[in-house]
């Protein structure tokens, strides 16, 4: 079961990063990351061709609100995006009418393979536990994108089943759905 969620000014704070509602201001630091090719196209779509391409997106981003800019403290720059979105497929029988959302990342290929969208996901379980009224929390990502697989298993999410998923990208693909259930988080 869906329900209303806005970032609304909302900031996540960790160790190494700041999560944040995005800035018109963001948009070379996303074109940079979203450009690249394979970083798009391990979340399901494809990597930006122009910054015009990247400042449409980036204002549907604004106009949603559900979506964190991930922000690297170190360096102050936008290295990837966190969504929390409705679940746009049916969940299985037993959690139907549970308030649910789904978790959806990317992040800067120079930033990859040092635990910090484990760090973003984290920071962003237990805010959605903690101050909204999600009981299920849902990620999925392709059966070829060990890295966002083993991103989800680290932050504690189980797996749940294999599906074909509808891509921006042409055709669907065979997905792994991977479930957080509030009661078994470490919130």
């Amino acid at each position: 079961m869906d329900f209303d969620f806005a970032i609304r000014g909302t900031v996540i704070e960790t160790r190494r990063l700041t999560l944040r509602h995005w800035l018109l201001s963001d948009l070379e630091d996303f074109y940079h990351y979203a450009s690249v090719p394979g970083v798009g196209e391990m979340a399901g779509w494809a990597h930006h061709e122009s910054l015009d391409q990247s400042r449409v997106i980036l204002e549907q981003f604004i106009r949603d609100d559900n979506i964190f800019a991930v922000v690297h403290k170190v360096d102050g720059k936008v290295i990837g995006s966190l969504g929390v979105h409705s679940v746009p497929h049916d969940l299985p029988k037993f959690c139907r009418e549970c308030p649910a959302k789904e978790i959806g990342y990317a992040l800067s290929k120079a930033y990859w393979g040092n635990g910090l969208m484990v760090e973003a996901v984290l920071a962003v379980n237990s805010f959605l536990f903690r101050e909204t009224q999600a009981t299920i929390l849902i990620c999925v990502c392709s059966v070829t994108n060990q890295q966002s697989r083993r991103v989800i298993e680290k932050a504690g999410y189980t797996y749940a089943r294999t599906f074909q998923r509808k891509r921006d990208l042409p055709g669907p693909e065979d997905s792994f759905e991977y479930m957080l259930k509030k009661e078994e988080s470490t919130v």
